[in-house]
């Protein structure tokens, strides 16, 4: 195995940072027009509560594939190496998000349903095997003392990705309503051609971890399957696993997916019946949502510097503690109807409440599992974790504020049940941040590789 000079680990933490920014604006860009454009351009004639129904619920069938996206990948990343897997997810997320902008609008809703439900579980499987392989990248090539740093900067992906798919869907959004429908809502997943092509030549240029290199020198990569391995090595783990993020996962899919259709349909309604123009518009919120996910991108890494300094289960269990507090003054701002207490309300969402959870867990995850299950490990468990959470949140939503009267009172119990089952399972884990067995190969890695990077 050749040692990785300081340069090295640089552009893996860079292009995972880069690559899963990419992804998941391809992933979110589809989320965010799940609520907002489907419904009325793909669903037109139907029932728009029934159609938004329908939207959100081809979101649930991507959610659903993640698992076995992680499957696929993680077998084939724990076999052959993380570096190629990457360069598959990508290039399938761009082919799918350009055939999502090449849809006929005439298909009617059956057809559209079932094109955008086929290309969804396609995205699906493609970012169940993304999310891990990015994260073990930049983990794997980061120094001992700041693995949790370094795996965070491939879940700060996410929030990029969120910035980037709202910023461009809301430029779109702002022309006339016939020149959107006709032409302007394609552009977006048109566009990622372009962003695409770029995030591949980077992921090329990257060299494989050195973690598993050092495992696939020992034989340990070609000694069964990885799936097999995992369950009989980590079954305890990957049961922990599944539970630590639900909560974390739950908050980021309802604020991207549900928030923002349920804030515009809610003032619009208020509208109707006062007669006044809505207070509320959906491309403001969605730079609202924006500018919370702009802040999100420095908040992830910092907790996950903390983690670095105190341990992920201290972290991520306080980070539940302010989140069970914070829920409530979070809806009630979301029912001011003003623009600023509602941007308030997203900046508490996400880069608080979600970020405290959310910044360790990459390396939380990847820390439970040994280097030649790793990549299967975490992708099966932040998957699951990603259904139980973000996949059902939108269709919560639905079933939960009518049940409140059209509030979001419910929707805060709900999060507090979810930060339980988190807490729960962080707390039984074990403490890993510090722990010798856990982090061997990568001690003995770092050595050599230091010794490179000092000229020794």
């Amino acid at each position: 195995m050749r040692p990785r000079t300081e340069k090295e680990r640089k552009r893996a933490v860079i292009s995972s940072f880069l690559g899963s920014t990419v992804e998941y604006y391809d992933f979110l860009l589809y989320t965010s027009a799940a609520g907002l454009v489907f419904p009325k351009i793909l669903f037109n004639g139907m029932d728009q509560g029934l159609a938004t129904t329908l939207a959100f619920a081809t979101l649930l069938a991507g959610y659903l594939a993640r698992p076995l996206g992680g499957i696929l990948f993680g077998h084939f990343g724990d076999k052959i190496g993380r570096k190629n897997m990457l360069f598959i997810t990508m290039l399938i997320m761009g082919v799918v998000s350009f055939a999502i902008g090449l849809m006929p609008t005439n298909l009617g809703p059956a057809f559209a349903g079932i094109a955008l439900t086929i290309l969804r579980v396609i995205q699906g499987i493609a970012v169940g095997g993304e999310w891990a392989g990015a994260t073990l990248m930049a983990m794997e090539h980061s120094k001992g003392k700041s693995r949790g740093i370094g795996a965070s900067m491939a879940v700060t992906g996410g929030p990029a990705g969120a910035v980037l798919s709202t910023l461009v869907l809301g430029l779109f959004m702002s022309l006339p309503a016939d020149q959107f429908a006709a032409w302007g809502w394609r552009m977006p997943f048109l566009l990622s051609v372009v962003v695409v092509a770029i995030a591949l030549y980077l992921r090329w240029r990257v060299t494989e971890s050195p973690e598993f290199e050092a495992a696939r020198a020992r034989g340990d990569v070609h000694t069964g399957v990885p799936l097999v391995k995992l369950f009989k090595e980590h079954p305890k783990e990957v049961l922990l696993g599944c539970f630590a993020g639900v909560a974390a996962l739950f908050m980021q899919g309802f604020l991207a997916s549900f928030m923002v259709k349920y804030l515009a349909s809610t003032s619009e309604k208020i509208a109707a019946v006062s007669g006044e123009a809505p207070a509320l518009r959906s491309d403001i919120l969605l730079y609202l949502l924006t500018f919370s996910s702009f802040l999100h991108i420095f908040t992830i890494p910092f907790f996950a510097h903390l983690s670095d300094k105190y341990g992920r289960k201290k972290v991520m269990m306080s980070g539940a503690v302010v989140g069970a507090l914070l829920i409530w003054p979070m809806i009630a701002l979301f029912h001011s109807n003003n623009y600023w207490l509602i941007a308030l309300a997203f900046i508490i969402g996400n880069p608080i409440i979600q970020a405290s959870q959310y910044g360790p867990i990459g390396a939380f995850l990847a820390e439970k599992f040994s280097p030649e299950t790793r990549y299967t490990g975490v992708s099966i468990t932040f998957q699951v974790s990603s259904i139980l959470g973000a996949g059902v949140a939108p269709l919560v939503g639905q079933w939960l504020v009518p049940a409140g009267n059209g509030t979001l009172w419910l929707i805060g119990v709900y999060f507090v049940v979810l930060l339980v089952i988190s807490t729960t399972a962080i707390a039984l884990s074990k403490e890993t941040y510090r722990n010798p067995a856990v982090r061997k190969e990568s001690r003995d890695t770092e050595i050599v590789d230091d010794a490179v990077v000092q000229g020794y």
